[in-house]
């Protein structure tokens, strides 16, 4: 490429107004945040108008699989085109997206409303982190990625309580429709405030590649989410699903080998730190939804508590990533990225270790304590390891490095809400147990569900080992290109 197709931050971060951007930036982030917890509350509602009970676990399935599959794409499309008028696309298609889901009226119709969400998502996720990474030294990134994952905090915390707010006094319409005038004005200040030199030139669009990740990723997501739910792990359609899906991918990789311009260029995987800050972003992934998925239940079915208390239970979690996140700049300018993500590591096993230590006996406070510890790890943890991976690239390469980054934790949570779910579900199966005398809102007896999350628990403590054992294959010392 000529220098003018590869922007230096001079070209891009200083004809920018940074201030404005970064507003922007969080807007955005704040769409895509508040509709990932938001509807959970307002489901009752959904399924009374539209109907479809069996159906609504799509809701959130199809976000998660449109979102994962498409980032790949839009960041390759990224480093030939720019970051602007992919983040612009975003923003659009998430914001059609939302009024079409407003105006539903059936489910299939929403199911299908929030893929389009999902795919604009898709866009507005690793834009915002590489645009970052265009206007910010090493020495600032990471501070003002703590302030983009300040804003999933306090979404994970605002999110289900505005969605019921709206449900129950307004509309549940109206959580998709809230999301047009954050929209517009993401749009407006990013459009108006961001300039990059960017020389347009003729490229090969690997569509072949592009369709093949999509389905081969789509069906093993779809495997992972919907297995053991609506069908067996070992049924037919689980095992076809799974099989079909692995010769997708192994034919996307021989057309990747013979593309011109493939959308996951094998440079991507060539170095080691890029192969352990992927594994690290998928157990992040693992431990972030997984422990989503179940720390709640365990305080509302084992320990008794409302499900307003679990939800501040959690986001102990939600509330140590940010403040970490924040910080974790100035430490790893002092002691370097690895030994910042392995502190991070440590955090996240002695919280994941503490959880072990939870029973009928606990208190919402101790489950709300050990979140935080892992929470504080994870956010020592994903703001190091990504700015080690985007500051060893060029302008060129930035895009391919944050999307890959990002679609890894979107694979991670999708294999830790299936992994876990099936120790869960086995635990369960193996006691034989039902709905009876003693049983939670869950329809499990109380001992039971408190050994299955218990285990749950144990595959926590594991993954966040796997997670430490893949900081340490990031090398020690990182020679960066800013």
């Amino acid at each position: 490429m000529t220098q003018s197709s590869t922007p230096s931050r001079a070209s891009v971060g200083l004809r920018s107004e940074r201030g404005p951007v970064l507003g922007s930036l969080m807007l955005g982030t704040a769409l895509i945040a508040l509709d990932a917890t938001i509807l959970a509350t307002a489901v009752p509602s959904v399924v009374n108008t539209l109907g479809g009970f069996s159906q609504f676990p799509w809701l959130f399935s199809i976000y998660v699989l449109a979102q994962a599959v498409s980032v790949p794409i839009y960041g390759k499309l990224s480093d030939q085109i720019g970051r602007k008028p992919i983040m612009m696309f975003g923003i659009g298609l998430f914001v059609v997206g939302s009024i079409l889901c407003g105006l539903a009226t059936s489910m299939p119709m929403l199911i299908i409303f929030r893929a389009v969400q999902g795919l604009g998502a898709g866009a507005i996720g690793p834009m915002a982190m590489t645009i970052i990474g265009d206007i910010y030294t090493v020495a600032e990134r990471a501070k003002v990625q703590g302030y983009t994952a300040s804003v999933w905090g306090i979404s994970s915390v605002v999110g289900p309580t505005l969605g019921g707010v709206f449900t129950d006094f307004v509309s549940w319409r109206a959580i998709f429709l809230i999301n047009i005038p954050v929209g517009i004005l993401a749009g407006w200040m990013l459009y108006r405030h961001f300039h990059e030199s960017v020389k347009i030139t003729k490229h090969k669009i690997d569509f072949a590649g592009a369709g093949a990740l999509t389905v081969g990723a789509s069906l093993i997501i779809l495997g992972l989410l919907e297995g053991g739910v609506l069908w067996s792990w070992l049924s037919l359609p689980s095992v076809l699903i799974f099989v079909v899906g692995a010769a997708v991918l192994v034919a996307f990789l021989i057309i990747e080998r013979r593309a011109a311009e493939p959308v996951l260029p094998s440079w991507a995987f060539s170095r080691r730190i890029f192969d352990g800050v992927y594994i690290t972003a998928m157990a992040v992934g693992v431990l972030t939804l997984g422990l989503s998925s179940y720390v709640p239940i365990f305080v509302q079915d084992v320990l008794g508590s409302s499900a307003l208390i679990a939800g501040f239970a959690l986001a102990g979690q939600s509330i140590g990533w940010p403040l970490a996140a924040s910080q974790s700049g100035r430490i790893y300018l002092r002691i370097g990225f690895r030994n910042t993500a392995l502190i991070g590591g440590a955090f996240a096993l002695v919280g994941s270790l503490s959880l072990l230590l939870l029973g009928p006996g606990s208190t919402p406070l101790q489950v709300g304590i050990s979140c935080a510890v892992v929470g504080l790890g994870l956010g020592l943890t994903t703001s190091p390891t990504l700015v080690a991976a985007q500051s060893v690239v060029g302008w060129e390469q930035r895009g391919v490095i944050t999307a890959t980054n990002m679609f890894a934790r979107s694979m991670g949570s999708a294999l830790g809400t299936a992994v876990f779910g099936a120790i869960a579900n086995a635990t369960i199966g193996r006691s034989g147990a039902t709905t009876g005398h003693g049983a939670t809102a869950s329809g499990v007896p109380r001992p039971v569900l408190n050994e299955a999350i218990g285990n749950v628990f144990v595959a926590s403590v594991v993954v966040s080992a796997i997670m430490i054992a893949a900081i340490l294959v990031i090398p020690r010392k990182i020679n960066t290109t800013d």
